[in-house]
């Protein structure tokens, strides 16, 4: 016959790694005939509830595991499980006394901040996500939903920056500028504040575009790079950001850095 013991896991956030811990340990028991079920209460934020999970606890004989991190509950749970004769074991305590001993530094005490990092992690990825999805113009759906959308011909790093700036957690959309292409029509929809043009000089885009075309095993005389041609594609970039309205940036002699770094503060 199966016996169930209770585990009762107290937090002062949602919870996630007090039970992730207890069902590992848990995991140990398959097969001895004991089964645990836990009950998580998240964002325990008052002795009150404290008392009431001891109550429940002492009379499931349960284990209480908990995640608190504001000392005050921390210490008032372990006073009032000792004097109700309740066990109970504290997850992330003595490893946050062990690093301020270790470190020489005090803890923020701040409950959630493991969650919060999980968020910015996954907005991050997110980014990245939409960054190589809506890149070059490949689906014109992503420029309305994009942050920010980067306008430029092509060999003017709308690539590499949207990547650089995904990393900052932007959604970034870049679209390429050709003369024999008309820009699709979402571009005249999304706010011109959204829109970044890279502008480039042609002398600078000629040279990129021969050694392009070289490290290809190429002609770096062909049409691609043939400085009459450029002149015509920079002059229908004009028109176009003229046309939207939006913001440009000379990436003539920028590193993708330090034009990420200024459409970041443009988009702030």
């Amino acid at each position: 016959m199966m016996n169930y013991r209770m585990v009762y896991i107290v937090s002062d956030s949602v919870g996630e790694t007090a039970e992730l811990v207890v069902k590992a340990a848990a995991s140990q028991f398959n097969g001895v005939s004991v089964n645990t079920k836990i009950k998580r209460i998240p964002y325990v934020e008052d002795k009150g509830t404290i008392l009431e999970v001891l109550s429940l606890a002492k009379e499931d004989n349960a284990i209480v595991c908990f995640t608190l991190v504001i000392p005050e509950l921390r210490q008032y749970l372990i006073e009032e499980a000792v004097k109700q004769g309740v066990v109970y074991y504290d997850i992330i305590g003595p490893l946050i006394d062990i690093m301020e001993n270790s470190y020489g530094k005090a803890a923020k005490y701040e409950p959630g901040r493991v969650r919060k990092l999980d968020e910015e992690y996954f907005k991050k990825v997110e980014a990245i996500e939409f960054a190589v999805k809506y890149d070059d113009g490949r689906d014109p759906r992503g420029i309305l939903k994009a942050d920010i959308v980067l306008i430029g011909v092509s060999r003017t790093s709308k690539t590499p920056l949207s990547q650089y700036l995904a990393h900052k957690r932007f959604k970034v959309a870049n679209v390429p500028i050709v003369p024999e292409v008309e820009p699709p029509e979402e571009l005249y929809k999304v706010s011109a504040q959204k829109c970044i043009g890279l502008r480039i000089s042609p002398d600078k885009l000629n040279h990129i575009r021969r050694e392009r075309l070289k490290s290809l095993g190429l002609n770096d005389e062909a049409f691609y790079a043939n400085i009459n041609r450029i002149k015509e594609e920079l002059d229908y970039f004009d028109k176009i950001v003229d046309k939207i309205g939006c913001q440009v940036i000379d990436v003539s002699n920028k590193a993708v850095e330090e034009t990420a770094n200024i459409i970041a503060k443009l988009h702030e």
